[in-house]
């Protein structure tokens, strides 16, 4: 068991990663409406510019094999959780896409990673999903089979990066981890980004946007998410995902003045008490 503050500052770690990523889905949306841009290639400057600020950051560079097969590793399952999820959008819908790979991380990631699931990490992820269906379901939306398995696939992309770089590598820190296996997994993608265009207007404010895109809920919250996932166990990283799709909803209704029911309001709520559930009463390593 790791010790309570150290327990503590991973918690907070990933709490940021989480916020900051819910800030990324509205930063996305911007930039792909004010640049003209399609979704795999906003996620593809966002993999590009994140991992570009985050090596600016860099004191040294890993030079060990084993950094190197990690950060393939972690580029490779960068592009396929990308370039899955927004295929499950395309097919489906983005409230669909993201509730189902999000929802299913978790579950995944407990699965693999607990060999007796205890009652308080049961009633997390059970909570957790109810959370998600309340605040993302939409009736009515067409049920489609490839968005299903493609949102699938990402939540597998998301799980299995979770479960590798929850075991550290000597000499490779979250930061250089972030960096290159960002700029791996862009450049994966930049294949199919381009076939779908992604050239930009230089406007000031689209070019803001791709900058804080990629700095801040990229490279900042994924460093965080790696630094947090050293000392917490798998679960509780693939659980703090969920602030993403509930930060987006807030800010969505904050900012945009997007109306949320009464049932995405008990959706929060039932979110943030999963959540605490999981912080308060955490897996043992």
């Amino acid at each position: 068991m790791v010790s309570l503050p150290t327990r503590a500052r991973s918690s907070a770690a990933l709490v940021l990663a989480g916020v900051l990523w819910g800030t990324g889905g509205l930063a996305g949306s911007l930039l792909a409406r004010r640049a003209g841009l399609h979704p795999l290639a906003v996620a593809d400057y966002r993999l590009l510019v994140g991992g570009a600020v985050a090596i600016a950051f860099l004191k040294g560079f890993p030079r060990t094999a084993e950094a190197a097969k990690r950060i393939l590793a972690v580029g490779g399952l960068f592009a396929i959780f990308q370039a899955s999820y927004f295929a499950a959008v395309a097919l489906s819908s983005v409230s669909v896409a993201t509730m189902t790979t999000i929802g299913a991380a978790p579950v995944i990631v407990t699965l693999v990673s607990v060999r007796k699931i205890r009652r308080w990490t049961l009633v997390s992820v059970t909570g957790t999903l109810a959370g998600l269906v309340l605040l993302q379901w939409s009736p009515g939306e067409a049920f489609s089979f490839g968005g299903l398995g493609f949102a699938l696939l990402a939540a597998a992309g998301f799980a299995t990066l979770t479960l590798v770089t929850a075991k550290p590598v000597e000499g490779l820190e979250p930061l250089s981890t972030t960096a290159f296996g960002c700029l791996t997994g862009g450049l994966l993608l930049l294949p199919v980004a381009s076939w779908s265009g992604m050239a930009i207007p230089l406007h000031t404010d689209v070019l803001a946007l791709v900058c804080y895109l990629g700095a801040v809920p990229t490279a900042l919250a994924y460093a965080a998410y790696l630094r947090g996932l050293a000392d917490a166990h798998p679960v509780l990283g693939a659980l703090s995902a969920v602030l993403e799709p509930l930060t987006a909803a807030v800010l969505s209704a904050a900012l945009l003045g997007e109306r949320l029911g009464a049932a995405a309001w008990c959706g929060a709520a039932v979110l943030v008490a999963a959540l605490a559930v999981g912080y308060w009463r955490p897996e043992p390593r």
